[in-house]
This record gives C-alpha cells, sequence and structure tokens, in this order.
C-alpha cells in the first residue's frame, strides 16, 4: 500500500497493497479499498465506504458512510472488462449512494469538482456530471446522461439514459426527465415541464441583470411566441445575444432527444 505518511487509515479497515492513499487522507473504520485505487490528498471516507477497483477519487473529498463506488455497471452489456470511475476534487457525497463505471471497456463515469450529492441515489455507467451541481436524496441519475456545471436536481427525480441537464437549470422533486431540458430554466410536473426562469440560481451564479433580462427574453421566444423550434432559435440569435442565450441555443440545436416543451 502506498500510503502518505499523513494519512489516517482506521485499524478495521481493509487497503489494498496496489491502492494509493494521498497525504492528509482519512479512511475510516471497516472502509474496504480495492487494487487500482487512488484517494487523493485530504478526502475522508466514514465508515462503512467501498472503493471499488479502477477508481481515482481527487483532493479533499467528503464520502459518507455506506456509500460505494466504482460499482460494476448495471447494464447487461457489460462484460467485466477495465473501466472508470473518475471523480475530481472537492465533492461530497452522502450516505448510501453507490456511483458506476464505465461499461464498455476502458470508458469512464466522470464527475467534475464541488459538486454536493445527497443520499440514497445512483449515477450510473458513463454519466457526466459537471462542477457544483446539486443532486439530492433518492435522485437516479441513468446511463450515460449528462449533468452541466451548476444544475439543481431535487429529490426522487428520475433521469432517463442519453438525456442532458443544462447548465443552471433546476429540476423540481418527484420530476421524470425523459427529454434534455435547456440551461437556465425551472422544470416541474410529473414530466418534466419548463415553468420560468430559474432566477434565483441564475443570481447566487452572479449573473448580471442584462444577461437575466435576455434569458428571460429568450425563454419567451422559445416557449410562448408559438414559433416552430428553428424559428426561434433563430429569433433569439437575432435578438439580443450573450454568451448565455448562444449557449442555450447550441445546446437545443445539439439535443438528439428532443427538449421539454409547455
Amino acid at each position: 500500500m502506498a500510503a502518505a505518511t499523513s494519512a489516517q487509515i482506521a485499524p478495521t479497515a481493509r487497503v489494498h497493497r496496489d491502492a494509493v492513499i494521498g497525504p492528509g487522507a482519512v479512511v475510516g473504520e471497516f472502509c474496504v479499498i480495492e487494487q487500482d485505487v487512488e484517494i487523493g490528498g485530504g478526502s475522508i471516507l466514514e465508515p462503512y465506504v467501498y472503493v471499488k477497483r479502477w477508481t481515482t477519487l481527487g483532493k479533499r473529498n467528503q464520502i459518507s458512510a455506506g456509500t460505494v463506488l466504482g460499482t460494476d455497471p448495471l447494464d447487461k452489456n457489460f462484460k467485466g472488462d477495465r473501466s472508470y470511475l473518475k471523480i475530481g476534487n472537492g465533492n461530497q457525497i452522502r450516505e448510501h449512494y453507490t456511483i458506476s463505471r464505465g461499461t464498455a471497456p476502458e470508458s469512464s463515469t466522470v464527475i467534475g469538482d464541488d459538486n454536493y450529492i445527497m443520499t440514497s441515489g445512483h449515477i450510473a455507467h458513463n454519466c457526466k456530471i459537471g462542477n457544483q451541481t446539486v443532486i439530492a436524496s433518492c435522485s437516479l441519475i441513468a446511463g450515460y446522461v449528462e449533468v452541466e456545471d451548476q444544475a439543481f436536481i431535487s429529490g426522487n427525480v428520475a433521469v432517463h439514459q442519453y438525456c442532458k441537464v443544462g447548465r443552471l437549470a433546476m429540476v423540481g422533486g418527484g420530476t421524470r426527465v425523459n427529454v434534455d431540458v435547456p440551461p437556465y430554466f425551472l422544470y416541474a410536473g410529473l414530466y418534466a415541464t419548463p415553468t420560468g426562469l430559474n432566477r434565483v440560481g441564475l443570481r447566487r451564479a452572479g449573473f448580471a441583470s442584462d444577461d437575466i433580462a435576455a434569458l428571460k427574453a429568450a425563454y419567451k421566444v422559445l416557449y410562448r411566441s408559438g414559433l416552430k423550434l428553428e424559428n426561434a432559435l433563430e429569433s433569439i440569435e437575432q435578438g439580443v445575444l450573450t454568451e448565455h442565450t448562444r449557449h442555450l441555443v447550441s445546446f437545443i440545436r445539439a439535443s438528439t432527444r428532443g427538449i421539454a416543451r409547455e
């Protein structure tokens, strides 16, 4: 085991000799760390955390009790080949959570930096989670889902495979997401339905009033003008074009599943 001298490893933990434990990391009681695992400096693993093979954690992650990282994909196409779970820096992953590694050989599930992931949920194989997201308790993120930076996924949300959740989108509790949800807007209902601009999230993210006004205008064109989708996008481009409305348009144009509509 390559453990830094400043790392703290509980006597009841089982850490494979090929695992790498960074400086200042804490591995709690009854944790299991398999081979080919790296735990970054300053990370804290509470008791009963299980980190499976080919998982990498960056620095300053806090992993709560009962969490399992790097599980085999819940995918019948999985053949047992090497694949990865890559977790960045400064994440909080709370109790009883599971995150799978990729399905295809050498593929990865990727979690970015500074995410807050609450209890008793699952992020499936080959997902790409950005930075500073919130994923609340009991939400289920299916395979190949992409979640952009600063998105907020409330409790008991189910996100269908291959869907995309845009930057600073907020999905209300209990919603089923079976299409792409564009950035900056609020979504609620049994199936994801846009209900307006995520004003609170935008303000907290430091968006200027002019940028918020431009996104509000874009929302009205997209959802209230009665224009066909491509015509609405062209109208947004011909209006007040900012980096954020440009991202909105490019996100929608890149969608292969279609977007949430009123």
